[in-house]
């Protein structure tokens, strides 16, 4: 006699196969491992600071946080230009200083009339008039390892001109800011 085959309400139990283990502990293992692996890549090539202070307004505001890039300048040196992190004299107490590269080794800069002058020429990275001329009232010649760096508001910037500061030493340079968080004043991007 034949087995009915009609309705059965009755399911089939599915079960686990080895492959299927295998498979599940494949992805765990492969997302464990990505985020461990971005895990070590920021904290030993990059880092987050916030912005202290108005002195590079408006580039980036008064508790912005910056996104640095420790690992470009392994490879690389600063340019003018470059908007660094640095801990002034390598003071390990001090809050790190945000301000934008103007003079790179070997350039000559002075403050005449209230305008930077590097090799002769208008600093392109300086826009305003510097009120405070600093150390760069004489003219002044950067040694090889020294960058001279002023902030984007130079009115409202403790930064190179200072005595206390001076020329930023490349060993004091903690990287390059590539990436601004989010403020009121200003969105995400990309910092130029």
């Amino acid at each position: 006699m034949a087995k009915n085959k009609g309705l059965s309400f009755y399911k089939k139990k599915k079960t686990i196969s080895s492959a299927m283990i295998r498979e599940i502990f494949s992805w765990i293992f492969g997302i464990v491992a990505a985020v461990f692996i971005a895990a070590v890549l920021v904290y030993f090539l990059g880092m987050a600071t916030n912005v202290v202070g108005v002195s590079m307004e408006p580039t980036l505001y008064n508790g912005q946080k910056v996104y640095v890039n420790r690992f470009l300048y392994i490879l690389s040196s600063p340019q003018a230009g470059d908007v660094v992190v640095f801990l002034p004299n390598g003071n390990e107490n001090a809050h790190y200083y945000v301000k934008r590269v103007v003079a790179v080794p070997g350039d000559r800069l002075v403050v005449k009339g209230g305008v930077l002058y590097v090799n002769g020429l208008e600093s392109p990275w300086v826009t305003e008039k510097l009120l405070e001329a600093g150390i760069a009232e004489n003219e002044y010649t950067l040694e090889n390892g020294e960058y001279f760096c002023i902030g984007d508001n130079p009115g409202n910037s403790e930064d190179s001109r200072s005595a206390n500061i001076g020329p930023v030493k490349e060993t004091d340079i903690v990287g390059k800011v590539w990436f601004r968080g989010s403020c009121a004043e200003q969105g995400m991007g990309f910092v130029k």
